[in-house]
């Protein structure tokens, strides 16, 4: 599993070949840097509508897995996203179904091993 940040820079509609294989391709320009790089990535079968919701230039988080074979003597690498999501340049919001916890610390940070080590009173002597 691979996972990768970027810029949606264009969506292709979804191929359909004879065998009843579908496949849609897309394109995330990734990087602030001097060099930026344009990856293509593609899915498959029922995964082609979830790219429906998307349009260039949105930021994405890309999560893919590196599918290679051998067709008449020679290789491919695809790139197969399985999952895709909104603001992947940037931290994500929590969905609204998801509980939110109140930090007893009263900061915003993650508490620290000797702040968790300090709070627990319950007698508790299980190292994990």
């Amino acid at each position: 599993m691979f996972e990768i940040s970027g810029k949606i820079k264009l969506i292709d509609e979804t191929q359909s070949f004879s065998s009843g294989f579908t496949k849609r391709e897309f394109v995330v320009t990734t990087g602030d840097s001097k060099y930026p790089q344009d990856i293509k990535f593609e899915t498959i079968k029922d995964k082609c509508n979830m790219l429906d919701s998307y349009s260039p230039g949105q930021d994405v988080q890309v999560n893919f897995d590196i599918r290679g074979n051998e067709y008449n003597g020679r290789y491919y690498v695809n790139l197969n996203c399985w999952k895709i999501q909104a603001g992947g340049g940037g931290q994500q919001a929590a969905p609204q179904n998801e509980p939110k916890f109140d930090n007893p610390f009263g900061n915003s940070e993650e508490p620290s091993a000797a702040d968790l080590r300090s709070n627990s009173d319950d007698g508790d002597d299980i190292p994990f």
